[in-house]
Protein backbone atom coordinates (compact mmCIF):
# COMPACT_ATOMS: atom_id res chain seq x y z
CA UNK A 1 0.00 0.00 0.00
CA UNK A 2 1.37 3.42 -1.20
CA UNK A 3 1.79 5.24 1.95
CA UNK A 4 1.31 8.63 1.09
CA UNK A 5 4.19 10.46 0.79
CA UNK A 6 3.89 12.47 -2.10
CA UNK A 7 2.61 12.76 -5.56
CA UNK A 8 3.22 10.54 -8.65
CA UNK A 9 5.16 13.40 -10.53
CA UNK A 10 8.59 12.41 -8.79
CA UNK A 11 10.49 8.96 -7.73
CA UNK A 12 10.36 9.00 -3.68
CA UNK A 13 12.82 7.42 -0.93
CA UNK A 14 10.20 5.12 1.16
CA UNK A 15 9.25 6.29 4.40
CA UNK A 16 10.69 5.39 7.35
CA UNK A 17 7.55 3.37 8.42
CA UNK A 18 8.00 1.24 4.70
CA UNK A 19 11.29 0.12 4.78
CA UNK A 20 11.52 -2.67 2.45
CA UNK A 21 8.25 -3.00 1.13
CA UNK A 22 7.25 -3.24 -2.66
CA UNK A 23 5.38 -0.44 -4.11
CA UNK A 24 2.80 -1.20 -6.88
CA UNK A 25 0.33 1.57 -7.74
CA UNK A 26 -3.97 -0.04 -7.62
CA UNK A 27 -6.36 1.10 -10.24
CA UNK A 28 -6.85 4.86 -9.73
CA UNK A 29 -9.98 6.66 -8.28
CA UNK A 30 -10.24 10.08 -8.78
CA UNK A 31 -9.34 12.75 -5.56
CA UNK A 32 -11.65 14.78 -4.21
CA UNK A 33 -10.30 18.27 -5.45
CA UNK A 34 -10.84 21.99 -3.36
CA UNK A 35 -9.05 25.12 -3.06
CA UNK A 36 -8.64 24.20 0.76
CA UNK A 37 -9.08 21.16 2.97
CA UNK A 38 -9.79 21.66 6.70
CA UNK A 39 -8.63 18.82 8.68
CA UNK A 40 -10.66 19.46 12.27
CA UNK A 41 -14.81 20.67 12.44
CA UNK A 42 -13.92 22.51 15.91
CA UNK A 43 -13.91 26.27 16.90
CA UNK A 44 -10.14 26.41 15.05
CA UNK A 45 -11.17 25.07 12.35
CA UNK A 46 -14.07 26.67 11.48
CA UNK A 47 -13.19 30.12 11.93
CA UNK A 48 -10.55 29.13 8.96
CA UNK A 49 -13.89 28.23 7.19
CA UNK A 50 -15.77 30.79 7.83
CA UNK A 51 -13.55 34.08 7.67
CA UNK A 52 -12.36 32.30 3.78
CA UNK A 53 -13.38 34.25 0.83
CA UNK A 54 -16.30 32.69 -0.53
CA UNK A 55 -15.24 32.05 -4.29
CA UNK A 56 -12.54 29.26 -2.54
CA UNK A 57 -14.25 25.93 -2.73
CA UNK A 58 -13.66 24.17 1.21
CA UNK A 59 -13.72 20.88 2.59
CA UNK A 60 -13.96 19.98 6.45
CA UNK A 61 -12.94 16.78 7.82
CA UNK A 62 -13.63 15.79 10.80
CA UNK A 63 -13.15 12.25 12.81
CA UNK A 64 -17.20 12.63 13.98
CA UNK A 65 -19.98 14.61 13.69
CA UNK A 66 -18.88 17.14 17.01
CA UNK A 67 -16.05 19.48 16.57
CA UNK A 68 -13.41 18.35 18.59
CA UNK A 69 -12.78 19.30 22.10
CA UNK A 70 -14.64 23.02 21.30
CA UNK A 71 -18.03 21.68 22.32
CA UNK A 72 -15.80 20.37 25.87
CA UNK A 73 -15.03 23.78 26.36
CA UNK A 74 -16.71 24.83 30.10
CA UNK A 75 -15.06 27.78 31.15
CA UNK A 76 -15.20 30.75 28.48
CA UNK A 77 -12.89 32.98 26.34
CA UNK A 78 -10.60 35.37 27.85
CA UNK A 79 -11.05 39.16 26.32
CA UNK A 80 -10.41 42.53 27.67
CA UNK A 81 -13.76 44.23 26.98
CA UNK A 82 -14.47 46.13 30.30
CA UNK A 83 -12.87 50.07 30.80
CA UNK A 84 -12.11 48.44 34.88
CA UNK A 85 -9.69 46.02 33.06
CA UNK A 86 -6.38 46.31 30.13
CA UNK A 87 -4.98 44.97 26.95
CA UNK A 88 -1.17 45.72 29.19
CA UNK A 89 -3.08 43.25 32.47
CA UNK A 90 -4.01 40.81 30.29
CA UNK A 91 -0.57 40.59 28.68
CA UNK A 92 1.05 40.27 32.18
CA UNK A 93 -1.16 38.00 33.63
CA UNK A 94 -0.75 35.70 30.39
CA UNK A 95 3.25 36.06 30.55
CA UNK A 96 3.29 35.18 33.99
CA UNK A 97 1.61 31.95 33.59
CA UNK A 98 4.03 31.10 30.83
CA UNK A 99 6.88 30.83 32.86
CA UNK A 100 9.36 32.78 30.90
CA UNK A 101 8.97 31.03 27.62
CA UNK A 102 5.82 33.00 26.09
CA UNK A 103 6.65 35.34 22.86
CA UNK A 104 5.74 38.54 23.83
CA UNK A 105 5.06 39.54 20.54
CA UNK A 106 2.12 36.45 19.81
CA UNK A 107 1.15 37.71 23.26
CA UNK A 108 0.07 40.92 22.26
CA UNK A 109 -0.90 39.97 18.98
CA UNK A 110 -3.76 37.62 20.69
CA UNK A 111 -4.64 40.03 23.22
CA UNK A 112 -5.01 43.35 21.27
CA UNK A 113 -6.87 41.25 18.89
CA UNK A 114 -9.46 40.09 21.79
CA UNK A 115 -12.60 42.10 21.53
CA UNK A 116 -12.56 42.14 17.83
CA UNK A 117 -12.81 38.23 18.11
CA UNK A 118 -15.43 38.38 19.90
CA UNK A 119 -17.46 40.53 17.98
CA UNK A 120 -17.02 38.64 15.46
CA UNK A 121 -18.25 35.83 17.55
CA UNK A 122 -21.41 37.60 18.44
CA UNK A 123 -21.92 38.29 14.74
CA UNK A 124 -21.58 34.45 13.95
CA UNK A 125 -24.25 34.52 16.22
CA UNK A 126 -22.82 33.22 19.79
CA UNK A 127 -24.99 34.30 22.73
CA UNK A 128 -22.53 34.77 26.02
CA UNK A 129 -24.33 35.51 29.38
CA UNK A 130 -24.92 39.00 29.91
CA UNK A 131 -26.10 40.80 33.29
CA UNK A 132 -27.58 44.33 33.33
CA UNK A 133 -27.34 44.47 29.73
CA UNK A 134 -23.16 44.06 29.71
CA UNK A 135 -21.16 40.62 29.37
CA UNK A 136 -21.15 38.81 32.55
CA UNK A 137 -17.26 38.10 33.32
CA UNK A 138 -16.09 35.45 35.61
CA UNK A 139 -12.57 35.20 36.90
CA UNK A 140 -10.43 32.50 36.73
CA UNK A 141 -6.60 31.36 38.05
CA UNK A 142 -3.89 33.16 36.84
CA UNK A 143 -6.29 36.28 36.00
CA UNK A 144 -5.80 39.68 37.71
CA UNK A 145 -9.11 41.07 36.35
CA UNK A 146 -12.69 39.34 35.70
CA UNK A 147 -12.40 39.13 31.81
CA UNK A 148 -13.90 35.87 30.70
CA UNK A 149 -16.73 35.80 28.59
CA UNK A 150 -19.24 32.75 28.90
CA UNK A 151 -22.18 30.84 27.83
CA UNK A 152 -23.02 29.43 31.67
CA UNK A 153 -20.72 26.63 31.66
CA UNK A 154 -21.04 25.28 28.15
CA UNK A 155 -19.62 28.23 26.24
CA UNK A 156 -17.63 25.64 23.88
CA UNK A 157 -20.61 23.93 23.20
CA UNK A 158 -22.37 27.61 22.66
CA UNK A 159 -19.42 29.15 20.23
CA UNK A 160 -19.32 25.22 18.41
CA UNK A 161 -23.43 25.91 17.97
CA UNK A 162 -23.12 29.41 16.47
CA UNK A 163 -19.83 28.71 14.12
CA UNK A 164 -21.51 25.18 12.52
CA UNK A 165 -24.74 26.90 12.11
CA UNK A 166 -23.24 29.46 9.75
CA UNK A 167 -21.03 26.48 8.23
CA UNK A 168 -23.72 24.85 6.81
CA UNK A 169 -25.01 27.61 5.50
CA UNK A 170 -21.96 28.56 3.64
CA UNK A 171 -22.28 27.17 -0.13
CA UNK A 172 -19.05 26.92 -0.79
CA UNK A 173 -18.35 24.69 2.23
CA UNK A 174 -18.57 20.56 2.21
CA UNK A 175 -18.35 18.76 5.04
CA UNK A 176 -16.62 14.89 5.71
CA UNK A 177 -16.92 13.42 8.40
CA UNK A 178 -15.94 9.81 9.66
CA UNK A 179 -12.76 10.61 7.81
CA UNK A 180 -9.33 10.22 9.91
CA UNK A 181 -6.66 11.38 8.15
CA UNK A 182 -3.36 9.56 7.56
CA UNK A 183 -0.46 11.46 5.92
CA UNK A 184 -0.12 14.66 4.26
CA UNK A 185 0.71 14.56 0.79
CA UNK A 186 3.94 16.54 -0.25
CA UNK A 187 7.10 15.32 -1.68
CA UNK A 188 9.60 14.20 0.42
CA UNK A 189 12.26 14.13 -1.88
CA UNK A 190 12.42 17.73 -2.09
CA UNK A 191 14.34 19.58 0.96
CA UNK A 192 11.78 21.22 3.19
CA UNK A 193 12.28 24.62 2.09
CA UNK A 194 10.94 23.18 -1.40
CA UNK A 195 8.42 21.51 -0.12
CA UNK A 196 4.84 22.27 -0.53
CA UNK A 197 1.77 20.25 0.66
CA UNK A 198 -0.90 19.56 -2.41
CA UNK A 199 -3.43 16.88 -0.24
CA UNK A 200 -4.06 14.52 2.26
CA UNK A 201 -4.72 11.25 2.13
CA UNK A 202 -8.26 10.27 4.67
CA UNK A 203 -9.41 6.78 6.05
CA UNK A 204 -13.19 6.74 6.17
CA UNK A 205 -14.24 4.75 9.18
CA UNK A 206 -17.56 3.30 7.64
CA UNK A 207 -16.94 2.42 4.40
CA UNK A 208 -12.99 1.36 5.14
CA UNK A 209 -11.36 2.60 2.84
CA UNK A 210 -8.85 5.48 2.06
CA UNK A 211 -9.84 8.47 0.22
CA UNK A 212 -7.51 11.11 -1.53
CA UNK A 213 -8.12 14.70 -1.35
CA UNK A 214 -6.68 17.01 -3.61
CA UNK A 215 -5.87 20.91 -2.28
CA UNK A 216 -4.35 23.97 -2.61
CA UNK A 217 -3.85 24.33 0.75
CA UNK A 218 -4.05 22.27 3.95
CA UNK A 219 -5.30 23.28 7.83
CA UNK A 220 -4.45 21.22 10.65
CA UNK A 221 -7.43 21.96 13.03
CA UNK A 222 -6.37 18.80 14.49
CA UNK A 223 -6.54 19.70 18.57
CA UNK A 224 -4.35 18.64 20.80
CA UNK A 225 -2.50 15.17 22.09
CA UNK A 226 -4.14 14.36 25.78
CA UNK A 227 -4.81 10.92 24.70
CA UNK A 228 -1.27 9.98 24.96
CA UNK A 229 -2.08 9.86 28.74
CA UNK A 230 -4.08 7.40 30.16
CA UNK A 231 -6.31 9.85 32.27
CA UNK A 232 -7.36 12.83 29.82
CA UNK A 233 -10.53 15.05 30.25
CA UNK A 234 -10.36 15.31 26.18
CA UNK A 235 -12.73 13.46 24.10
CA UNK A 236 -11.05 9.97 22.61
CA UNK A 237 -10.09 11.79 19.48
CA UNK A 238 -7.15 14.02 21.14
CA UNK A 239 -4.25 11.73 19.55
CA UNK A 240 -2.07 14.50 18.31
CA UNK A 241 -2.69 13.57 14.46
CA UNK A 242 -1.79 16.73 12.91
CA UNK A 243 1.14 17.17 15.31
CA UNK A 244 2.68 13.62 13.82
CA UNK A 245 1.45 14.33 10.15
CA UNK A 246 3.24 17.73 10.04
CA UNK A 247 6.63 16.68 11.69
CA UNK A 248 6.32 13.40 8.60
CA UNK A 249 6.11 16.29 6.59
CA UNK A 250 9.06 18.15 7.41
CA UNK A 251 7.72 20.96 10.00
CA UNK A 252 9.89 21.84 13.21
CA UNK A 253 7.52 21.29 16.75
CA UNK A 254 8.32 23.14 19.99
CA UNK A 255 7.37 22.70 23.32
CA UNK A 256 6.24 19.78 23.72
CA UNK A 257 7.48 18.75 27.01
CA UNK A 258 4.45 21.39 28.33
CA UNK A 259 1.17 19.35 28.77
CA UNK A 260 -0.88 20.96 30.98
CA UNK A 261 -2.42 18.94 33.99
CA UNK A 262 -5.97 20.35 34.53
CA UNK A 263 -6.40 20.18 38.54
CA UNK A 264 -9.91 19.24 38.74
CA UNK A 265 -11.35 16.45 36.86
CA UNK A 266 -14.20 14.48 38.56
CA UNK A 267 -13.14 10.99 40.07
CA UNK A 268 -15.91 8.41 39.16
CA UNK A 269 -15.45 5.15 37.06
CA UNK A 270 -17.76 6.01 34.98
CA UNK A 271 -16.83 9.86 34.41
CA UNK A 272 -13.23 9.25 33.06
CA UNK A 273 -12.99 12.59 30.84
CA UNK A 274 -15.78 15.08 32.89
CA UNK A 275 -13.54 18.15 33.74
CA UNK A 276 -14.73 20.61 36.55
CA UNK A 277 -14.81 23.78 35.19
CA UNK A 278 -11.92 26.19 36.98
CA UNK A 279 -14.52 29.15 37.02
CA UNK A 280 -15.77 26.81 39.93
CA UNK A 281 -12.95 27.88 41.89
CA UNK A 282 -12.84 31.32 39.92
CA UNK A 283 -16.37 31.42 42.03
CA UNK A 284 -15.26 30.72 45.27
CA UNK A 285 -14.48 27.22 45.26
CA UNK A 286 -12.24 25.37 47.73
CA UNK A 287 -10.14 22.56 47.31
CA UNK A 288 -10.00 20.46 50.48
CA UNK A 289 -8.22 17.02 52.26
CA UNK A 290 -10.46 13.67 52.42
CA UNK A 291 -10.57 15.37 55.88
CA UNK A 292 -12.76 18.60 54.42
CA UNK A 293 -9.04 20.87 55.76
CA UNK A 294 -8.68 23.85 52.79
CA UNK A 295 -4.90 22.97 51.53
CA UNK A 296 -3.95 25.71 48.72
CA UNK A 297 -2.76 28.27 51.03
CA UNK A 298 0.27 25.96 52.14
CA UNK A 299 1.06 25.89 48.18
CA UNK A 300 1.04 29.48 47.14
CA UNK A 301 -0.36 32.46 48.09
CA UNK A 302 -3.24 32.76 45.30
CA UNK A 303 -4.66 30.03 46.89
CA UNK A 304 -7.09 28.20 44.56
CA UNK A 305 -6.94 30.90 42.11
CA UNK A 306 -3.05 30.00 41.51
CA UNK A 307 -2.00 29.11 37.56
CA UNK A 308 -3.25 25.58 36.72
CA UNK A 309 0.27 23.76 36.70
CA UNK A 310 1.03 24.99 40.31
CA UNK A 311 -2.72 23.60 41.63
CA UNK A 312 -2.30 20.32 39.86
CA UNK A 313 1.07 19.75 41.44
CA UNK A 314 -0.38 20.85 44.89
CA UNK A 315 -3.62 17.95 44.35
CA UNK A 316 -0.48 15.48 42.32
CA UNK A 317 1.63 16.32 46.42
CA UNK A 318 -1.38 15.48 48.66
CA UNK A 319 -2.60 12.54 46.95
CA UNK A 320 0.46 10.92 47.03
CA UNK A 321 1.36 12.58 50.82
CA UNK A 322 -1.71 10.87 51.93
CA UNK A 323 -2.31 8.07 49.67
CA UNK A 324 -5.07 9.08 48.75
CA UNK A 325 -7.55 8.47 45.51
CA UNK A 326 -8.80 11.99 44.66
CA UNK A 327 -9.37 14.95 46.83
CA UNK A 328 -12.18 17.27 47.08
CA UNK A 329 -13.98 20.20 45.20
CA UNK A 330 -16.26 21.89 47.50
CA UNK A 331 -18.49 24.73 46.15
CA UNK A 332 -21.62 23.50 48.77
CA UNK A 333 -21.22 27.02 50.67
CA UNK A 334 -22.90 28.66 47.78
CA UNK A 335 -26.76 29.15 47.48
CA UNK A 336 -28.03 26.53 45.43
CA UNK A 337 -30.00 28.78 42.94
CA UNK A 338 -26.56 30.20 42.73
CA UNK A 339 -24.66 26.95 41.74
CA UNK A 340 -27.91 26.44 39.08
CA UNK A 341 -27.46 29.65 37.30
CA UNK A 342 -23.51 29.29 37.18
CA UNK A 343 -23.06 25.88 36.36
CA UNK A 344 -26.26 23.52 35.20
CA UNK A 345 -24.49 21.33 33.48
CA UNK A 346 -21.49 20.52 35.87
CA UNK A 347 -24.49 19.98 38.83
CA UNK A 348 -26.75 17.90 36.30
CA UNK A 349 -23.95 15.75 35.87
CA UNK A 350 -22.70 15.24 39.00
CA UNK A 351 -26.15 15.00 39.87
CA UNK A 352 -25.97 11.80 37.38
CA UNK A 353 -23.38 9.99 39.33
CA UNK A 354 -25.19 10.66 42.70
CA UNK A 355 -23.08 13.74 43.67
CA UNK A 356 -25.05 16.50 44.92
CA UNK A 357 -22.86 19.48 44.78
CA UNK A 358 -24.50 22.02 46.56
CA UNK A 359 -24.90 19.48 49.43
CA UNK A 360 -21.47 17.81 49.04
CA UNK A 361 -18.08 18.30 47.73
CA UNK A 362 -16.77 16.66 44.55
CA UNK A 363 -14.08 14.20 44.22
CA UNK A 364 -11.32 15.39 41.96
CA UNK A 365 -8.31 14.33 39.92
CA UNK A 366 -5.45 16.57 37.84
CA UNK A 367 -5.84 14.74 34.48
CA UNK A 368 -4.30 15.58 31.32
CA UNK A 369 -6.10 18.53 29.28
CA UNK A 370 -4.35 20.84 26.95
CA UNK A 371 -1.19 20.08 25.02
CA UNK A 372 1.00 24.01 25.04
CA UNK A 373 3.65 23.00 22.32
CA UNK A 374 2.87 21.72 18.37
CA UNK A 375 3.51 22.67 15.21
CA UNK A 376 5.56 25.84 14.75
CA UNK A 377 3.58 28.67 13.20
CA UNK A 378 3.96 32.72 12.46
CA UNK A 379 1.24 35.23 13.26
CA UNK A 380 -1.04 33.48 10.04
CA UNK A 381 -0.71 29.99 11.68
CA UNK A 382 1.80 28.96 8.36
CA UNK A 383 4.20 26.34 9.09
CA UNK A 384 7.76 25.42 7.56
CA UNK A 385 5.95 23.88 4.76
CA UNK A 386 4.72 26.02 1.81
CA UNK A 387 0.52 25.57 1.64
CA UNK A 388 0.35 23.83 4.97
CA UNK A 389 -1.44 26.20 8.14
CA UNK A 390 -1.75 24.71 11.57
CA UNK A 391 -4.20 26.48 13.97
CA UNK A 392 -5.92 26.04 17.54
CA UNK A 393 -4.06 23.46 20.02
CA UNK A 394 -2.57 21.70 17.43
CA UNK A 395 0.07 24.77 16.70
CA UNK A 396 2.86 26.26 19.06
CA UNK A 397 2.12 29.67 18.35
CA UNK A 398 4.15 31.22 21.61
CA UNK A 399 0.63 31.97 23.15
CA UNK A 400 0.90 29.80 25.90
CA UNK A 401 4.88 29.34 26.78
CA UNK A 402 5.62 27.15 29.69
CA UNK A 403 1.84 26.91 31.04
CA UNK A 404 -1.09 28.17 29.08
CA UNK A 405 -3.80 30.75 31.29
CA UNK A 406 -7.13 29.86 31.90
CA UNK A 407 -9.58 30.78 28.85
CA UNK A 408 -6.73 31.91 26.54
CA UNK A 409 -6.92 28.74 24.20
CA UNK A 410 -10.54 30.07 22.83
CA UNK A 411 -8.93 33.02 21.75
CA UNK A 412 -5.98 31.55 19.97
CA UNK A 413 -8.04 29.69 17.88
CA UNK A 414 -10.18 32.34 16.52
CA UNK A 415 -7.25 35.24 15.92
CA UNK A 416 -5.35 32.70 14.41
CA UNK A 417 -7.80 30.80 12.26
CA UNK A 418 -9.09 34.01 11.15
CA UNK A 419 -5.45 34.83 10.12
CA UNK A 420 -4.84 32.04 8.48
CA UNK A 421 -8.15 32.32 6.25
CA UNK A 422 -7.15 35.89 5.74
CA UNK A 423 -3.65 34.49 4.33
CA UNK A 424 -4.61 31.83 2.60
CA UNK A 425 -7.53 34.27 0.91
CA UNK A 426 -4.62 36.66 0.10
CA UNK A 427 -2.02 33.70 -1.68
CA UNK A 428 -1.19 33.41 -5.50
CA UNK A 429 -2.49 29.55 -4.68
CA UNK A 430 -1.30 26.94 -7.38
CA UNK A 431 -3.39 25.18 -9.97
CA UNK A 432 -4.50 21.40 -8.92
CA UNK A 433 -3.17 18.90 -11.25
CA UNK A 434 -5.25 15.99 -10.69
CA UNK A 435 -2.72 13.60 -13.04
CA UNK A 436 -0.08 14.27 -10.34
CA UNK A 437 -2.05 12.92 -7.99
CA UNK A 438 -0.51 8.88 -6.71
CA UNK A 439 -3.76 6.82 -5.60
CA UNK A 440 -3.48 4.93 -2.50
CA UNK A 441 -2.70 1.34 -2.50
CA UNK A 442 -3.51 -1.88 -0.93
CA UNK A 443 -2.61 -4.43 -3.25
CA UNK A 444 0.30 -5.89 -1.06
CA UNK A 445 -1.38 -5.89 2.03
CA UNK A 446 -4.06 -8.10 3.75
CA UNK A 447 -6.63 -7.77 6.83
CA UNK A 448 -5.62 -8.05 10.17
CA UNK A 449 -6.46 -10.93 12.63
CA UNK A 450 -4.35 -9.34 15.76
CA UNK A 451 -5.84 -6.58 16.06
CA UNK A 452 -5.43 -7.14 19.54
CA UNK A 453 -1.89 -5.67 19.16
CA UNK A 454 -2.92 -2.47 18.70
CA UNK A 455 -5.43 -2.20 21.27
CA UNK A 456 -2.50 -3.74 24.07
CA UNK A 457 0.09 -1.04 21.85
CA UNK A 458 -2.72 2.07 22.79
CA UNK A 459 -2.86 0.72 26.69
CA UNK A 460 0.97 0.54 27.05
CA UNK A 461 1.57 3.61 25.24
CA UNK A 462 -1.32 5.60 27.47
CA UNK A 463 0.25 4.02 30.88
CA UNK A 464 3.56 4.76 30.67
CA UNK A 465 3.43 8.33 29.38
CA UNK A 466 1.01 9.13 32.75
CA UNK A 467 3.52 7.03 34.93
CA UNK A 468 6.98 7.82 33.64
CA UNK A 469 5.84 11.38 31.86
CA UNK A 470 3.05 12.86 34.29
CA UNK A 471 2.57 16.10 36.07
CA UNK A 472 6.53 15.02 37.86
CA UNK A 473 9.19 13.50 35.97
CA UNK A 474 12.78 11.93 36.47
CA UNK A 475 15.58 11.50 33.72
CA UNK A 476 15.01 7.95 34.85
CA UNK A 477 11.46 7.67 33.98
CA UNK A 478 11.60 9.89 30.88
CA UNK A 479 14.70 7.16 29.59
CA UNK A 480 12.24 4.34 30.30
CA UNK A 481 9.64 5.85 28.43
CA UNK A 482 12.07 6.83 25.20
CA UNK A 483 12.99 3.44 25.64
CA UNK A 484 9.37 2.10 25.73
CA UNK A 485 8.10 4.71 23.02
CA UNK A 486 11.11 2.91 20.30
CA UNK A 487 10.06 -0.89 21.13
CA UNK A 488 6.21 0.29 20.19
CA UNK A 489 7.62 2.65 17.29
CA UNK A 490 9.15 -0.87 15.82
CA UNK A 491 6.10 -2.95 16.50
CA UNK A 492 3.75 -0.45 14.79
CA UNK A 493 6.02 -0.17 11.62
CA UNK A 494 5.50 -3.34 10.98
CA UNK A 495 1.77 -3.85 11.07
CA UNK A 496 1.47 -0.42 9.59
CA UNK A 497 3.39 -1.90 6.71
CA UNK A 498 1.92 -5.14 6.29
CA UNK A 499 -2.05 -4.59 7.44
CA UNK A 500 -4.78 -2.38 5.80
CA UNK A 501 -4.77 0.39 8.17
CA UNK A 502 -7.84 1.25 10.32
CA UNK A 503 -8.78 4.34 12.43
CA UNK A 504 -7.72 2.60 16.07
CA UNK A 505 -4.23 1.71 13.85
CA UNK A 506 -3.64 5.30 12.84
CA UNK A 507 -4.28 7.01 15.77
CA UNK A 508 -1.83 4.76 17.58
CA UNK A 509 0.86 5.80 15.11
CA UNK A 510 0.11 9.39 15.80
CA UNK A 511 0.12 9.25 19.64
CA UNK A 512 3.10 6.91 19.57
CA UNK A 513 5.41 9.58 17.61
CA UNK A 514 3.72 12.59 19.63
CA UNK A 515 5.03 10.65 22.59
CA UNK A 516 8.39 10.77 21.26
CA UNK A 517 8.46 14.24 20.86
CA UNK A 518 7.37 14.67 24.56
CA UNK A 519 9.90 12.95 25.95
CA UNK A 520 12.62 14.13 23.77
CA UNK A 521 11.56 17.41 24.44
CA UNK A 522 11.47 16.84 28.23
CA UNK A 523 14.94 15.36 28.24
CA UNK A 524 16.22 18.26 26.68
CA UNK A 525 14.99 20.12 29.42
CA UNK A 526 17.35 20.95 32.46
CA UNK A 527 15.49 22.55 34.14
CA UNK A 528 11.94 23.19 35.95
CA UNK A 529 9.56 25.35 34.25
CA UNK A 530 5.77 25.72 34.01
CA UNK A 531 4.19 22.53 33.38
CA UNK A 532 7.62 20.39 33.38
CA UNK A 533 8.75 19.87 36.77
CA UNK A 534 11.67 17.54 37.04
CA UNK A 535 13.22 16.08 40.53
CA UNK A 536 16.64 15.65 39.07
CA UNK A 537 16.37 20.02 38.00
CA UNK A 538 13.86 21.19 40.60
CA UNK A 539 15.00 24.86 39.68
CA UNK A 540 13.99 27.18 37.16
CA UNK A 541 17.01 28.52 34.82
CA UNK A 542 17.80 32.26 35.01
CA UNK A 543 16.20 32.51 31.19
CA UNK A 544 14.32 29.81 29.14
CA UNK A 545 14.77 29.31 25.41
CA UNK A 546 11.36 26.87 23.78
CA UNK A 547 12.82 23.31 22.83
CA UNK A 548 12.34 23.03 19.25
CA UNK A 549 12.60 19.61 17.73
CA UNK A 550 13.02 19.52 13.85
CA UNK A 551 12.49 16.85 11.42
CA UNK A 552 15.15 13.96 10.71
CA UNK A 553 14.76 14.67 6.64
Amino acid sequence: MFRGTGCACATLPLSPWLSGRALKLAKKSAPFAFDVVILGSGAAGLSVALDLPSHLSVAVLSKQAVGGSTPWAQGGIAAVVESTDSLESHVQDTLVAGAGLCNEAAVRHAIEAGEDSINWLVEQGTHFDESDGKFHLTREGGHSHRRVLHATDATGAEIYRALVEQAHARSNLRFFDQRVAVDLIVDKSLPISERRVTGVYAYHLKKDRVQTFAAKAVVLATGGASKVYFYTSNPSGASGDGIAMAFRAGCRVANMEFNQFHPTCLRHPDAKTFLISEAIRGEGGRLTLPDGEPFMQRHDPRGELAPRDVVARAIDFEMKRLGAEHLYLDISHKPKSFIENHFPTIMQRCAHYGIEIDKQPIPVVPAAHYTCGGVMVDHQGATDVAGLYAVGEVSYTGLHGANRLASNSLLECIVWGRGAAQHIGESDLPEINLAHYTPWDETQVTDSDEDVVVSHCWDEARRFMWDYVGIVRTDKRLLRALHRVEMLQSEIEEFYSNYRVSGNLLELRNLVQVAELMVRCALERKESRGLHYSLDYPESTETGTPTVISPRS
